[in-house]
């Protein structure tokens, strides 16, 4: 014996026995008769469409407001102003304010190799072969 699937309706198909069933022309079973559907369903469909029905004319027309602040233009142009401001920042005279501590820096960071440990431990890329290379 094989398991037998549920049916699936389209949401047209809904409205339109929802539609159907708002007009009371017929009974309940014949419209599930009609469309073959359970009656009970019809009722569900039907009470369903009424309750969203308020709903369906509250949208205003036109064109819809854009938030501003979502704006890809605005954003690209916040990101370059804070790059152009970053730059700057970095490449101002030595000042004790504009000091690597006010970028977010670690105190013994500037001016030394990024590959290199505070520490003076031996660079990195030393410590490890190459790509494509086989140590041997």
């Amino acid at each position: 014996m094989s398991a037998k699937r549920r049916k699936s309706f389209t949401s047209q198909h809904k409205a339109k026995v929802a539609l159907e069933a708002i007009r009371g022309a017929k009974t309940v079973n014949e419209i599930a008769q009609e469309f073959g559907v359970h009656p009970t369903q019809v009722g569900q469909w039907k009470k369903e469409l009424q309750a969203l029905a308020p709903g369906i004319f509250d949208t205003k027309r036109g064109p819809k407001p854009e938030d501003p602040s979502a704006s890809p233009e605005r954003l690209y142009s916040e990101i370059g102003r804070l790059k152009m401001e970053l730059d700057w920042l970095k490449k101002s005279p030595g000042s004790t304010s504009r000091g690597p501590q006010a970028l977010g820096k670690p105190a013994g960071s500037h001016g030394a190799n990024p590959t290199m440990r505070v520490s003076g431990c031996r660079p990195f890329h030393r410590l490890c072969p190459p790509f494509g290379r086989r140590a041997g």
